[in-house]
């Protein structure tokens, strides 16, 4: 049914969670998973017309942190005899970074968490996985 599913991880217990369950049925349909995480930019601020330079610790720590979020989920996937590839990379809309992975790497299933974000709260933080949702053309597996 599918051969390849996506894992976009953010490096939180619910996206650990996710990836548990999307190498969990990869293990017993026989799929592969990608992982992928995607690194917000830090935005650069204007004071009186000039900009204010972004610190390059920032670049740095952030693809660290990447590194180490698909490390782990290399080794649970390879703990379930699960072929796992994966990237990350920089994007103010995490959700069309990974509605574009899904098509450059012919993902057929995407698995990740949802924040569990309410109301007011919705309003304003967003849902990425609901805008995975709705401007993806892949099925979404919405864990929480």
């Amino acid at each position: 049914m599918f051969k390849r599913i996506l894992l976009p991880i953010d490096g939180s217990e619910l996206s650990l969670r996710a990836v548990d369950m999307g190498i969990e049925l990869a293990a017993k349909i026989g799929a592969s998973v990608y992982a992928f995480h995607v690194i917000a930019p830090l935005s650069a601020s204007v004071y009186a017309a000039e900009f204010i330079q972004v610190d390059p610790e920032y670049t740095i720590e952030a693809s660290a942190n990447a590194e180490r979020y698909l490390a782990e989920v290399h080794q649970r996937a390879s703990a379930a005899g699960v072929a796992c590839n994966s990237s990350y990379q920089t994007d103010p809309r995490p959700y069309s970074a990974i509605v574009e992975v899904a098509r450059k790497h012919q993902c057929d299933l995407i698995v990740m968490a949802s924040h569990g974000w309410r109301g007011f709260d919705r309003l304003l933080l967003g849902s990425e996985t609901h805008k995975v949702i709705l401007n993806g053309d892949v099925p979404v597996l919405v864990c929480r």
